[in-house]
């Protein structure tokens, strides 16, 4: 663990201002596009589990599960509600019948890019109205807020 000369004050402040912040940031773009989005907008656990089929076509419900850091039985869940939305197809793993690997439909494919285009649009739009510094330390935070999520991934010690 590296160490720090920041004092531990400044961390639980920043601690305390990320943790206020970052859902509130979350609320706001969901709701703008939420307001936008000429569909039902899946929630966003689903919009997880789309956007990693879309990176990973194929993947099981465990990978899935895996790499989202849920419970299986909970994407197992969600890919039913999906799967009855038209969003996903389940294929029987011809090798092992138990197994299943998701696909996304044309229809998620469209709506999943339909979603970010607006998430792109509604956050460029904030992102243009702040001043060239804050923009500057948005960059620059950028990889340190990565990092911090790959720390929040890792099992606790």
């Amino acid at each position: 663990m590296p160490q720090h000369s920041a004092p531990a004050q400044d961390i639980d402040h920043v601690s305390a201002a990320l943790a206020a912040c970052l859902p509130a940031l979350h609320r706001a773009l969901d709701r703008q596009v939420g307001q936008d989005f000429p569909h039902p907008k899946p929630p966003e656990a689903q919009l997880a589990l789309l956007r990693h089929v879309e990176a990973h076509d194929g993947v099981t419900v465990r990978a899935a599960a895996d790499a989202l850091h849920m419970k299986p039985n909970n994407v197992s869940a969600l890919v039913s509600q999906l799967t009855e939305q038209g969003l996903l197809e389940r294929r029987q793993d011809p090798a092992d019948k138990r197994i299943a690997h998701l696909h996304l439909t044309r229809t998620a494919q469209q709506r999943l890019a339909e979603v970010m285009d607006l998430m792109g649009a509604h956050l460029g739009h904030a992102l243009r109205s702040l001043t060239d510094g804050e923009l500057e330390a948005l960059g620059a935070a950028l990889g340190a807020l990565r990092s911090l999520t790959e720390q929040l991934r890792r099992p606790a010690r």
